[in-house]
């Protein structure tokens, strides 16, 4: 009898992998991270007015939040032994050092969101570091409309004071506005970390940023010493601004504190900076993604 077992279907040999191109390298962060928020600039100037629209509105919320301070100074003539320019210098400082660091890494608020939909994958398996990829998720232009009342404040702050200006003073001007937005992304960061452990942290995470940017806004001898001194050692809040102002204004700090403090920003930013990118490649290190 026959045999009627059909025959094995023949199979095609295995193809070779194809070879890595030796001459390949990963994208520089910073390089990537400026294509990123390029390429989302693009995108939203598609939707010129909404654009328009949108950065008005963070403009104006700002003016907002600028007006509930010139009220209550309306009712004083000092906060805290503070006058209004001087609290306006402080105000100008944090606003803009804030709304900097909001336009660099607030793309970081969306990462709750990536790890609990599994999108933060995608991010893991290209040639570009994590991070990068996180802070320019879903840049948007608008965020330029907070920089203009901030802008304008401080100016009108520095032009009003009775501040004799040395290049030092200058410099430590300058350097509140940019150790101050390093501290913020720094903060940012660290905040975002917890969604890798809490993915609903979200709230929690700006209960920390954007409470924090409020705190600095005003003259920290309005605090009570112990919360003055936890926003000073724990979380380092009073060396945005508190700290470096007190050199440029001329005033003694309230609290009694050193005064090799207000020199201390720049130090604080690195420092901060590099605890933030420690949790940050730890939080990514333990990610173990969202199964299915």
């Amino acid at each position: 009898m026959a045999d009627l077992t059909p025959a094995p279907a023949p199979t095609s040999p295995a193809l070779p992998a194809p070879p890595l191109n030796p001459d390949f390298t990963p994208l520089p962060s910073p390089a990537a991270y400026l294509l990123l928020t390029r390429m989302w600039s693009r995108a939203a100037w598609q939707y010129r007015a909404s654009l328009l629209l949108t950065g008005t509105a963070q403009m104006l919320s700002t003016c907002l939040d600028l007006a509930a301070l010139l009220v209550m100074y309306s009712q004083v003539t000092t906060l805290a032994g503070f006058t209004l320019p001087q609290t306006l210098y402080l105000y100008g400082t944090t606003r803009l050092a804030f709304a900097l660091s909001d336009l660099i890494a607030s793309g970081i608020e969306n990462l709750s969101d990536s790890i609990r939909l599994g999108t933060f994958d995608v991010v893991l398996i290209r040639p570009v570091g994590t991070l990068a990829q996180v802070l320019a998720d879903q840049f948007t232009p608008k965020r330029f409309g907070k920089l203009i009342p901030s802008t304008a404040t401080l100016v009108w702050a520095i032009d009003t004071l009775p501040i004799t200006w040395t290049p030092l003073k200058a410099a430590i001007c300058v350097g509140t506005v940019l150790c101050g937005t390093v501290i913020y992304c720094a903060l940012w960061v660290l905040t975002g970390s917890i969604s890798f452990v809490a993915t609903d942290a979200r709230e929690t995470a700006n209960v920390i940023t954007y409470g924090g940017e409020l705190v600095t806004e005003f003259p920290f001898a309005i605090y009570q010493r112990p919360l003055a001194l936890m926003m000073t050692f724990a979380i380092p809040l009073a060396f945005i601004t508190w700290q470096p102002s007190l050199y440029v204004l001329g005033r003694h700090d309230p609290l009694g504190l050193p005064d090799f403090l207000r020199f201390a920003p720049p130090i604080v930013a690195v420092l901060f900076s590099a605890l933030a990118a420690i949790v940050w490649r730890a939080a990514v290190r333990h990610y173990r993604s969202t199964g299915s």
